[in-house]
Parts: structure tokens; C-alpha cells; sequence
């Protein structure tokens, strides 16, 4: 069914398909009609993580200290101009609010149209709520954060029975440096409001937002490239100046590398880095030069953690002879490196491309991809074919129920891994 087609004809209608469809579903019967394959998954995800769909539970809202602490260390404060712009005068006209949640799901700013706000106010959709998916059930803030797309949820596709006469759509806002999640941008209200066209406007405008924060990292490159200069013309051998979260500013030296994967806690002294090997780490105004060393620390075997136990935010980290650090990946990167996971001799680049579209031909964007990965990897992973290292402990974190591995993928070796989870 097309719910945005029927919606935007007879909105009233459709939620009582949707109705139907709701409850045939969670009483485990076979609807007449089935439900659009995310939300149906997303359901899946609230029944066993026990989200309960017929009472709306409502964690303590932050402090409002809190809420402002948060604004002011979030990246999000920097696009909420183009947020404003790109929604709020629609919105307002069209009864709707526009909600702007951080990566942990709680409410930043809520602005929009006064009667659908105080209508808000009595569904706990209020600044400092948390709306997190695990929380609050199927929703335009916590499902886009899971499966890091845009999604609209309309009336009775809520999993919360009493969010079923709202119309809530979503995208997720990525930071350009490192595709970690930020927080979702949502437009909602009565389900009588609901356009077929707001789910592309909601989604294009996020993507606004990614594009300025993407100008005022290289704006910041730039600040960092006039003061990297003088210090690296005075250097002898290989050295590069890095911004905090590794972009690189300079080089002397050596080849020019794009980004170097940091630890998070990174402190002036000797460390390992992939892009460097040992290597002298001083701070710089806004960033740190990194001076290479030419004795190597002594070998370790080396660990690598996978976590894909937490839905929605997935992590690798390495063990080595210099330390631990950790990286955020891409919903992508996930993907690929569990399947590596699953073929430690090996895979190659079609094989790559059929277990993650069926198709072994799309071999150019696997390795695109994987010229990523190995940029943080470095030596950790090896190529021709891709595998990890051979002397190094890995260790795979999984979610409790393996219907819920990397929720927002549809490789189909992916797809495979939780159906049989699902049938068994």
C-alpha cells in the first residue's frame, strides 16, 4: 500500500487501514495488508526489546541547565539557521513543529505552529524529552536515528497507541567528518496535516545542513593551514598537521594523507598511529602535529573489537602495542566489516559486492569503500583479498537477538543472517 499516496487523498481512511494493519500485526495474525517493510521491522525491534504499545511511558525530561549545555556543545547549533529556514515558515503554515533531537534521541528545540505544540506538550514531546525508538516506540526521531535514513510514520504506524493520530517524518543528520550520527531533524503533527512530499522536503533539507557543516570544516582546515605552515618549515622529515578529529592540514615530507584516525583520547607524547607508525604528537592551536619516528614499538599481537551490539551505533577498536583507540563507523563500513568477519580467510571485492547487493559486478564501489576502511585500519586490515590480519584476536560483539544486526542494512547476506535468526 502507499501510504502517502492514500493519506494525501483520504487521511482518514488510511489511518484506519493502518489501524487495522497495526493491530492484525501485533496480535500476530497475517494483516490483509502488510506493512511497509521498515515499519514492520521497527515493530519487530519495539516487541522484543518490550516497548509496551498500549501505554505511552515518558522518561524524565532533562534539567533545563541540561538541555543548554547540550546545545552548546552540539555541532547542531551551527545548521539550526538553515534548519529554520528550510522548514519553520512551512511548517507553521501547515500546522506542523519542527523538532531537532540530538544522537541520543533527546529534544534540543521544538518550534512550529502554537496549537500543535501544546498539543505536543501532552505526549511528552517536549524539550529534553527522550525519543529514542528503545523508549518511545516506532516514531520520526528514534526510527530514522536507527536505520539512518528518512522515514515518515503516519497515524497507527506508530507502535504507541497514542501516537496514532500524528504524522511525524524524520532524517537523520550526519557529521561530513566522520558520518557519525548527530541528531534527526522531524516535522509533525495531526495526522490530518500529512503530505506526500514531506518526506522529501524533510530529507533535502537535512542534506542543507550536512552541506554547511561540510563549508565550515574546511573554512576551519583552512584557520589551521595558516598556522601550520611556519611550524612545519621548520621541520626536518615527515610530519603533518591534523585537526582534532585527524583531518589533515599540511604535510612535509611524506605523501599527502586525507584523514589519520585518532585515538579519543589523544595526549602530547609518543603513540601509534595507522597513517605514521610511531610518531611524536604536539599540540597546535586547534589541532596537533604529528612528527614521524623512525624506531618502531615493540610488536604485540594486536586485538580488534567489533561492537555491533548496540542498534543504530556501531564501533571498531583496536588493541596494540601503542594503546587503544576507537572509531564510529558508517552504516556501510559495519556492513563490510562483518561480513569480513564472517569470511576471515578472505573475500574479495565481487564477493563483497554480491553479499552486499547481489550484484558482483558493483566491485568499484566496494573498493572505493574499502580504500575507506583501510585508511583507518591501515595495516590491520590486508586486501587481495580483504581479510583482517591474521595474528590478530578478533572479537565480535552481536545484539542479544540477531534479528536486530545492523537493523538499517538490506545486503542480502545481512538480510539472510537475520531471517534465519527470525526462523529459528
Amino acid at each position: 500500500m502507499n501510504v502517502a499516496r492514500l493519506a494525501a487523498v483520504d487521511a482518514a481512511q488510511a489511518a484506519r487501514v493502518l489501524s487495522e494493519v497495526r493491530e492484525a500485526t501485533l496480535a500476530g495474525q497475517r494483516a490483509r495488508i502488510a506493512p511497509r517493510p521498515v515499519i514492520e521491522q521497527s515493530w519487530g525491534r519495539m516487541l522484543r526489546s518490550g516497548v509496551d504499545p498500549d501505554h505511552d511511558f515518558r522518561s524524565r525530561l532533562l534539567p533545563a541547565d541540561e538541555v543548554r549545555r547540550r546545545r552548546e556543545e552540539s555541532p547542531l547549533r551551527h545548521v539550526m539557521p538553515v534548519l529554520r529556514q528550510g522548514l519553520l515558515s512551512v511548517a507553521d503554515v501547515a500546522h506542523h513543529i519542527m523538532v531537532v533531537a540530538d544522537a541520543e534521541g533527546r529534544v534540543l528545540w521544538r518550534e512550529g505552529s502554537s496549537p500543535v505544540l501544546r498539543k505536543a506538550d501532552g505526549l511528552g514531546f517536549e524539550l529534553g524529552a527522550d525519543w529514542r525508538e528503545d523508549v518511545v516506540g516506532t516514531n520520526g526521531v528514534g526510527t530514522p536515528a536507527v536505520v539512518r535514513r528518512p522515514v515518515q510514520v503516519f497515524a497507527a504506524e506508530h507502535f504507541v497507541r497514542s501516537h496514532a493520530s500524528w504524522t511525524c517524518t524524520g532524517a537523520p543528520i550526519t557529521d561530513p567528518k566522520d558520518g557519525s550520527l548527530i541528531g534527526v531533524v522531524d516535522v509533525s503533527g495531526p495526522l490530518e496535516t500529512m503530505h506526500p512530499a514531506t518526506l522529501a522536503w524533510v530529507d533535502a533539507v537535512a542534506k542543507l545542513a550536512e552541506a554547511r557543516l561540510r563549508e565550515l570544516h574546511l573554512a576551519s582546515l583552512e584557520r589551521l593551514r595558516a598556522v601550520a605552515a611556519p611550524a612545519l618549515a621548520r621541520l626536518v622529515g615527515r610530519a603533518l598537521v591534523v585537526d582534532r578529529d585527524g583531518w589533515t592540514a599540511a604535510v612535509t615530507g611524506m605523501p599527502y594523507v586525507r584523514r589519520v584516525t585518532l585515538p579519543k583520547s589523544l595526549a602530547p607524547g609518543r603513540r601509534w598511529l595507522p597513517a605514521l607508525g610511531t610518531c611524536a604528537v604536539e599540540p597546535l592551536a586547534g589541532g596537533w602535529l604529528l612528527r614521524a619516528a623512525e624506531d618502531p614499538l615493540p610488536s604485540t599481537t594486536p586485538r580488534i573489537v567489533l561492537d555491533l551490539s548496540r542498534v543504530g551505533r556501531t564501533s571498531v577498536t583496536v588493541d596494540g602495542a601503542a594503546g587503544s583507540w576507537s572509531r564510529e563507523l558508517s552504516p556501510r563500513h559495519a556492513e563490510l566489516l562483518y561480513l569480513l568477519t564472517e569470511h576471515r580467510a578472505g573475500r574479495g571485492a565481487a564477493g563483497l559486492a554480491e553479499d552486499l547487493f547481489g550484484d558482483p559486478s558493483r566491485t568499484v564501489t566496494v573498493r572505493a569503500e574499502m580504500s575507506r576502511v583501510r585508511r583507518y585500519l591501515g595495516d590491520f586490515l590486508h586486501h587481495r583479498p580483504y581479510r583482517f590480519r591474521e595474528d590478530a584476536e578478533l572479537e565480535v560483539l552481536l545484539p542479544g537477538d540477531l534479528r536486530d544486526l545492523l537493523p538499517q542494512s538490506t545486503a542480502p547476506a545481512v538480510a539472510r543472517r537475520r531471517a534465519a535468526a527470525d526462523a529459528g
